[in-house]
Parts: structure tokens; sequence; C-alpha cells
């Protein structure tokens, strides 16, 4: 198996060039920049059960290549990621909904009840909305889990990122947000869902896009649901997930074809969150002309792009990290080939400079 890992990856015509328009948008090391121009992210989730998926992520965008990496997450949660790196920003903002006291306890003991600070969900989301302005990109859901508290949280921050423009990857359980109230992210372009295909399956029922294509079986192939799904939200940048991702914001839809592992270990999604942020970082720095770039990309594709080359980037980590583990791959052994991955889809970029 070793031997498919020494060898670059297979590709269609389409996807080659694909990729040599994401690497257009992908930044050179050059000496006149600065800390945090090439991409400043921020992941949020990480709880008490959940604290490897945030790192996946934050880690993911920083091997990619993206300057600061940020992770939000609750006291507890904190305390173990610190752990895993000390190249992570790991803030304790976050906080989780407190037990349920019994009714003899009930009013007994305050040490045994939160401050309202700890409690409110908008007191809480308002320590994080300042530190937007100094974010390029937010992923939203890795480890955030279903507790109501932080939930709410989540929705007050997504409700003013979008105010703000930031771009959002939204996976996991921020997606249960998105399918209890689509108009969160509905007509928001510079959001992009990541959901497996359970997530897609509750998306999909909730928008009525199941029924929808049922009608037009004759004529749906097999991106309908994608597609229609993304028309249902106004826009939003889907990704489906699957032996090929189909990527669609209901008006244009990308088709990633490359090989990935066959190994499907839970963690493998927050590589693709991580790397899309990355992406998307990197395509504010081409939107402030940071380098000369010759302006051959149009603003609109760049959304897609970026998505498009954070796909490509994870299926690839798949395939090498598949071709070395075999059945015993886990999540950290994509996050080790990633650097390989992108100098194998995208060469030295720097090469011409």
């Amino acid at each position: 198996m070793s031997s498919e890992s020494s060898t670059g990856p297979e590709m269609s015509a389409t996807t080659k060039q694909m990729l040599a328009r994401v690497r257009q948008m992908v930044p050179p090391m050059l000496e006149k920049f600065h800390k945090g121009q090439l991409g400043r992210v921020a992941v949020i989730g990480g709880s008490e059960d959940y604290t490897g998926a945030p790192y996946f992520s934050a880690m993911a965008s920083a091997r990619l290549g993206a300057d600061l990496s940020h992770v939000i997450c609750t006291p507890n949660a904190a305390q173990v990621i610190k752990t895993y790196s000390p190249n992570l920003m790991v803030h304790p903002l976050m906080r989780s909904s407190p037990p349920a006291l019994s009714s003899s306890d009930s009013g007994s003991s305050p040490s045994l009840t939160k401050s309202a600070p700890d409690t409110d969900p908008s007191q809480i989301a308002a320590q994080i909305i300042p530190m937007l302005d100094r974010l390029h990109v937010l992923v939203i859901g890795p480890g955030l889990g279903r507790d109501p508290l932080m939930q709410e949280t989540c929705a007050k921050v997504i409700t003013a990122a979008r105010e703000k423009g930031i771009p959002m990857v939204l996976d996991a359980d921020a997606l249960l947000l998105v399918t209890k109230d689509p108009s969160l992210i509905k007509g928001y372009d510079n959001a992009i869902l990541t959901p497996n295909v359970v997530e897609f399956g509750r998306l999909t029922k909730a928008l009525g896009v199941d029924e929808e294509v049922e009608k037009a079986e004759e004529t749906a192939g097999e991106t309908a649901k994608v597609e229609a799904l993304a028309k249902a939200l106004g826009g939003v940048m889907v990704v489906q997930k699957g032996a090929k991702d189909y990527l669609s914001d209901g008006k244009v839809t990308l088709t990633v074809d490359l090989k990935g592992g066959l190994k499907r270990s839970g963690g493998q999604g927050d590589t693709l969150t991580g790397s899309i942020a990355t992406f998307l970082g990197w395509r504010r720095a081409y939107l402030e002309d940071l380098w000369d770039h010759g302006h051959k990309l149009n603003k609109e594709e760049l959304i897609g792009l970026a998505v498009f080359g954070g796909s490509a980037i994870t299926r690839e980590c798949s395939r090498l990290a598949f071709a070395k583990k075999g059945r015993s791959l886990q999540a950290s052994d994509l996050t080790d080939e990633v650097h390989t991955a992108f100098l194998n889809l995208f060469g030295e970029v720097d090469a011409k400079l």
C-alpha cells in the first residue's frame, strides 16, 4: 500500500484545470508579508466530550498555511486542547449549560449555580463577537455538541459574523441550527455547509428538497439534491461529500473527483473545514491585492474555488494517509499529510517568483 503514497494523485482533465485556477489564489511567500495577512481563522466548538474535532480543524488550517489559528471553546475543553499543540491560540469563552439541580439543592448553595454571564447566551456571545474584527474566517461546529446554551450562543455569533460579512464554514452540530432555522444563513453567499450524509439528509428534509427532487426524478441527476438544497438556502455553498464531492451554490456545481482513502474514521471532515477556511483566508488576501496576481480570477468564483481547494486537499490527505496506514488510519494521520497533499496538488507556488 505504501507505494501509492509515493505516486501523484490521479485526476481528470477538468479537475486539473480547476486546481490550476485554485493555485492562482494561493499567495506566494514574500518577505513583505506580516503576521496575520495570510489568514486568521477561528474554530468555534469544543466541549467537554469533544476536544479532537476543533483541534483537527484548526491544525489543518495552520498546516495548510493560515498564519493564525484560534479555537474558541469551553474552559474544560480548552485545558485539554492546549495540551495537544502549543501552536494554537485557545480561548475558553464558550459555556455549556449548568447541570440541573435537584429540588433539595435548589437555592441551598450559591456555589452550585452559575452566574448570569455564564448562562446568558447574549452575554457569552458578547465576549466572542469583539474578536470577529480580528478574524478573516470562522469554522463553526466541530466538537460543538447539542447543548442548548452552546447552540444559542453560536446562533448569535453567526448573526453577528453575517452582519460583518465574514465567511463561515458550518459543520457538525452547527448544522442543527440551520435545520431548525434556515433563515440564520439563508441568502448569505459567504456561508459554506459541509454536512455528512446524515446531516445532509436532515437538511434536505427540513427544506423540502427531498419532495422537490422526487417530483423531478426522471430528469434529476446525481447533483440534483445538492443543487436544490443550495437554491433553497438562497445561494449558500453546500458540499455533498461522497465517492465524489459535489459543491454547489445552486447556480454553479463543481465536482471534485480526486481519489481518497477507503477508511471512514471520525474526524476526517474536520480536515475539510480547516482546509476550506485557509483557502477562504487566502481569498481575502487575493481580493486585497497583497501580491501581484494579475487579477485573472473573478470575485464571484473565489468562494467556489476555495471550497474546491479544501475538498481536494482533504481527499489527497485521505489517499496519502490510507496508503500508509490502511485500516488503522485515524484523523490525526490526515493532519500529518496536509503539506504533502498541498505540494502534490499545487507544487511550489513560489517556484517562478
